[in-house]
This record gives structure tokens, sequence and C-alpha cells, in this order.
């Protein structure tokens, strides 16, 4: 479960990281009223799930009333790399003279958390990571002894960050570790991480993305999980039971299976396209499970094609297909062209079943996959 900013920052705030004074607003009178009451200048940012909301036109600051409107006007319902801006925070500005990065994951190949840190904040950390990875200072940790002191000093200290501020950072950073662990995290961020002349240090942004199977624990974050919805579609998801995470590209993924369907986006990239979402049917489904995917998919308006990677196991090819056909058959019009590959279980049934009219079918996936990215480059 992924929270807002503002959902995050309250708890970061409540654990003792300096946050900016803030108000979530609603409306351009909200803004306006919570401007007034923290004290100009003031950031307006779009609450939506995305990276990069600065270069796409959803942070804005505001000096006077004037621009607090402006800015609650150009923000609030605006597109968003496809989410609808429905709340912004409206957050004190920060005098900074630097910019920072920590943060705190599981780095699965060591098999251990890894707290980071970086002088390099405010940018795309993970473009950090893959152009000048020695800017980021790791320290792995052992989750049976927690984070000790000594190894938030040497993160911070192997980063460069200035003496000044050091001893703070270094008590951010094992904070943030606590609360990775405490509240069953799979990641903790603060990018940025302001330093202010003053040489304070506040968290001018927040992530916190919370493990669901362990939502049972922390009925206190549990309770956010609706507000923390990225749109539509992800609400979508939630009913229907789906594994899903919305991507940039254009190429919707259907499969059976975690794996399976991340072969897929990969293939998707290798054979030049961008995958669109990850979505998992899961084993065992059934034709209305089936159906409920294409209903997914096709309500992206992002995606300008469809595949289809079904391996049958426990789920069976001739009801994967009776899905796809009901699906399809109970449409005016066709909105993206679908591909299908099935393999597995009652697969060649399947094969008999589809209506081939209505989608296009390969044996393999390699050809599936090149099939769907040459109709999403012909649908642009």
């Amino acid at each position: 479960m992924r929270l807002h900013e503002y959902q995050a920052k309250e708890v970061f705030s409540d654990a003792g990281i300096p946050t900016p004074d803030s108000a979530l607003a609603e409306s351009v009178e909200e803004v306006v009223e919570a401007a007034e009451d923290i004290g100009y200048p003031v950031a307006v940012k779009a609450q939506v799930h995305v990276g990069g909301r600065g270069k796409a036109g959803g942070i804005k600051l505001a000096e006077d009333r004037d621009e607090a409107e402006e800015a609650a006007e150009d923000i609030l319902g605006m597109d968003l790399k496809g989410y609808t801006v429905e709340q912004v925070l409206v957050e004190g500005a920060v005098d900074f003279v630097n910019e920072l990065y920590v943060g705190v994951t599981m780095d699965r190949g060591e098999g251990k958390p890894v707290a980071m840190v970086s002088t390099k904040g405010g940018v795309d950390i993970e473009a950090v990571a893959e152009e000048t990875p020695d800017a980021i200072a790791r320290e792995h940790i052992d989750p049976a002894f927690g984070m000790h002191p000594y190894q938030a000093r040497k993160a911070v200290f192997d980063a460069g960050v200035d003496k000044d501020i050091a001893m703070d950072v270094a008590g951010v950073l094992t904070t943030l570790y606590d609360l990775w662990s405490d509240k069953d995290a799979n990641d903790a961020e603060i990018n940025p991480l302001m330093v202010t002349s003053d040489d304070e240090v506040i968290a001018a942004d927040a992530v916190l993305n919370i493990d669901d199977d362990a939502l049972f624990r922390h009925p206190d974050l549990a309770e956010m999980e609706e507000d923390s919805y990225e749109d539509d579609l992800e609400r979508k998801a939630g009913e229907y039971g789906f594994d899903y995470v919305r991507l940039d590209g254009n190429v919707g993924i259907i499969g059976n299976g975690a794996g399976l369907v991340m072969t897929t986006l990969d293939l998707v990239d290798y054979y030049g396209g961008e995958p669109a979402n990850f979505l998992d049917i899961g084993g065992g489904a059934k034709a209305e499970r089936v159906t409920n995917a294409l209903d997914m998919v096709f309500s992206d308006e992002n995606v300008d094609s469809v595949v289809f990677n079904i391996f049958g196991g426990i789920t069976r090819g001739d009801e994967v297909a009776k899905g796809i056909n009901e699906a399809l058959e109970s449409l005016d019009e066709i909105p993206k062209p679908v591909v299908v590959r099935l393999a597995g279980t009652n697969a060649e049934e399947g094969m008999d079943i589809l209506n081939t009219d209505l989608v296009q079918v390969e044996a393999t996936l390699e050809d599936a996959v090149q099939r769907a990215v040459e109709n999403a480059e012909e649908e642009q």
C-alpha cells in the first residue's frame, strides 16, 4: 500500500522527523485559507502517486494570495500523467541551501535491509544510482539487531554530508529505519531532505510504502488505504482482487502468475515497446475473472494494444478463451487490438474456442509480444 505524501509526512512527523507546516486542501478556497494560515511563501503540491510532479506542473510555489489561487486552479483537476488531481498539500516553503536523499529499502541481492544516503537529493535517485552509483552511500543492516548508531553515522559520513549537520541527518536516517521496520514497509524515503541556512534538516517530501500482507498489524495505516488509491484503475483492481500496477507505457499486459507477467514485461521492453501495466489474474482464473481483467486494461487510456500470456496449470486455457470471447463479444467495438498466447492445460481447446475475428493468436510468447508491440506502434 502506497501512502500519499501527506499521509507519510504525518507518520514521519509523529516519529520526530521535522516536516514543514502543512494542510490538505481540495478546493481553491481551502488552498488559500491554508496558505494564509501557514504564511507565504507556500508550496502547492499535487497528491498523486507519480514521480516528477514538479516537472509535470504538479508543484508550484506561491508568494501571495493571487499566486496561491492561480496554483490551486492550475493543479486541482489537472491530468497528471494519467491521474486526476483531487487533493493538494499546501505547506510552508523551505528556504534551503542543500538537498539530500535518505532512504531505506530491502536489498534482495544481499538479503538484508539497506540504508542509503546521498548529497544528490531532489532529483531522480534511480538515475543517480544508474549514472553515478558512488554518489549513494549504502549501509546494510542486520534486522536481528537493527541499525546501530555507528552505521547511521558511517553512511552519512561516507556520503560526504557536511559535518555541521551530519549528526542530525544520522538521526533522521535512524528514525527512518525504525519506521521502515516497525511499520512493515517496503520502502521509506525522504527526497529531498532539505538543509536550511541555519543548519536545520527538514523532510520536504516523504515516501512510505507498506507491505499489504502486514496491514492487519497496523490498523491505523489500514484506515488510510482507501485514500491512497492512485486512481479509478487501482480502485477497480482492488474491487476485482487483482495484483495490478500501472506503468507509463502503452502495451497492456495480462498474465497468470507474477513470474509470467514479469517475463512478459521484460519481453515488451526487449522488443522496443513500453509496458502499460502489471496485471496478474492468478491461478485457476475463470471466465468472469478474465472478463474483468480486460475491462481493467481497456479502461486505461494509455493502452494502445493488449497481450494475453496464459500458461495453464490450474488455469484452464478453455476457461480463459471463454472469458476473452465473452468480454469482446459484449462490446460494440474492440477498443484496442488484442493478441493471445495460450499454453499448458487445455490450450488446444482454448485456441479452438477463441473468436479469431476479435483477437490475434500467436503460438509463442515471443511472437505474441512482438505483434502487440507492433500493434501499439500502429495505434499511435
